[in-house]
């Protein structure tokens, strides 16, 4: 049944091994990662920057509100989902505004590295297209459904503590069973209405990662101010800012200036940009500047940041 959902308050992004920022998983040392959602429930968050890995997240009890992109989906019913890297996300969980939060079910994370090391994969991914093809990406299951996916998730995470020369083979072996078993239900439920809202904070995210997502020497970020997203989104900035505010509890500016360190600590982790360069291509023409703008949001300076990480 389809319903139209007028408030989509979401909390903002919550440090936990689910819900990983693009720059921390850059950073970790993994490649493949298994969690049991009654151990590692997915609390509400919003996810609009790309990341460095593909997400299964299989929802066998509990109710949510889930959001890729401009299709949502009011999930009440066991769902699993595939989430690919650069999906813009959001989930509420609406169990846990009750007394008894049953959540239950798995979610996988690999990185792209993981993919590579494992043509096989690759092959099955590319052949059932269930990251990119939006209407196959969630897929509604029957409670006869659940039992079979539930191992290969559990022999994943088995896999994961024994942690000998095979295990990552085997774990690449099981998320194309789950593929394989996924397609075999096909049943694609059809997006729930979204509300007016919550595009613009779509169009919002997608105007940020599409300006910031090619930074370099030679295309410098475009825009990053407030007034000039409004102005390019056709919406005025101070509506933005409310709008960004109610449903993530930071405005405009705040967004922008993450998104900014984040790219900029990317770049100065992995890349050998001088940092004039790195400066001019987030949109700082003196360098001093910049060095001013890294430091008051981090606490280091952008050199510090640099050698800080290349020591460690």
């Amino acid at each position: 049944m389809s319903k139209t959902l007028d408030t989509k308050t979401i909390d903002l992004l919550r440090d936990l091994p689910g819900l990983i920022p693009v720059l921390r998983e850059n950073f970790e040392d993994w490649t493949i990662r298994t969690f049991n959602r009654e151990q590692h429930e997915c609390r509400n968050y919003l996810s609009p920057n790309r990341r460095d890995f593909y997400k299964i997240l299989m929802v066998t009890g509990g109710t949510g509100i889930f959001t890729m992109g401009l299709n949502t989906y009011y999930i009440d019913e066991p769902t699993i989902l595939f989430i690919h890297p650069n999906d813009i996300i959001s989930w509420k969980n609406l169990s846990a505004d009750t007394e008894n939060d049953d959540s239950a079910g798995y979610y996988c994370l690999f990185k792209k590295a993981f993919i590579q090391n494992h043509p096989q994969l690759k092959a099955t991914i590319d052949k059932f297209g269930l990251f990119t093809d939006k209407q196959k990406s969630v897929i509604r299951l029957t409670h006869a459904d659940v039992p079979v996916l539930t191992r290969f998730f559990a022999r994943m995470q088995e896999e994961e503590l024994v942690g000998d020369a095979f295990n990552q083979e085997a774990m690449a072996a099981y998320i194309q069973l789950v593929m394989v078993e996924s397609s075999r239900v096909a049943n694609f439920p059809e997006p729930d209405n979204v509300s007016d809202e919550y595009r613009h904070i779509h169009a919002f995210f997608d105007l940020l990662e599409r300006e910031t997502a090619h930074i370099n020497r030679e295309t410098p970020i475009r825009i990053k101010t407030a007034k000039e997203f409004g102005e390019s989104l056709g919406i005025h900035p101070n509506h933005l800012n409310a709008l960004l505010k109610k449903h993530t509890g930071q405005n405009v500016s705040t967004h922008i200036r993450n998104r900014l360190l984040e790219e900029t600590k990317v770049l100065l982790v992995q890349t050998d940009w001088t940092l004039q360069d790195i400066a001019y291509s987030i949109g700082f023409a003196e360098q001093p500047n910049f060095n001013l703008f890294f430091k008051k949001n981090t606490g280091y300076t952008p050199a510090g940041f640099r050698k800080g990480y290349r020591t460690a």
